[in-house]
């Protein structure tokens, strides 16, 4: 029996399937593996931002010149891109954005709690179409059909990976 892939593989073999070219992030945690992998593809560009907000300017920039983007980000930043994520589907600039959960399952931090509990239904309210994994084997599916569809349908599309995939944090990591 072959040892099984981490989530973030299967997410980052998707993103070349795709073509996905330009890969923005806000460091994270629960992105990380996935992230390193990204940067260590020449093909892929990678941009570190100073808040997500960037990240769909910088999608809608790449989507004019031909670039296909992709968003990573915790849920905690899905609150500094409300405004920004309007643009989205006003322009049809397709985005498939992978949202780490906070604020749900095992939280530790007080403070993440309200933005998680609210954050799909921001994205919901923003025009912003969601999946949910919530188990380790849901995130390939969920991932490839976000992806899918917001190439397919010139719109943006958001991953939400619940705790229970990722692990509760606690104070110490």
């Amino acid at each position: 029996m072959g040892l099984e892939k981490h989530w973030s593989e299967s997410v980052f073999d998707l993103i070349c399937d795709h073509d996905i070219s330009l890969v923005s992030f806000v460091p994270d945690a629960g992105l990380s593996q996935l992230i390193e992998l990204c940067i260590a593809h020449n093909p892929i560009q990678t941009v570190r931002l100073t808040s997500e907000e960037e990240g769909i300017s910088l999608a809608m920039g790449g989507w004019l010149g031909g670039k296909k983007s992709m968003l990573l980000m915790q849920s905690s930043g899905v609150g500094n891109c409300v405004n920004m994520l309007s643009m989205l589907n006003t322009c049809q600039v397709p985005l498939p954005m992978i949202v780490t959960m906070r604020g749900d399952w095992g939280e530790f931090n007080p403070w993440q709690v309200p933005m998680g509990q609210g954050t799909e239904a921001v994205l919901k309210e923003m025009g912003v179409t969601t999946f949910r994994a919530q188990e380790n084997n849901q995130v390939e599916a969920c991932a490839e059909g976000s992806i899918r569809l917001a190439f397919n349908t010139y719109r943006p599309t958001a991953l939400l990976i619940g705790q229970r995939v990722l692990g509760a944090k606690t104070f110490g990591r």
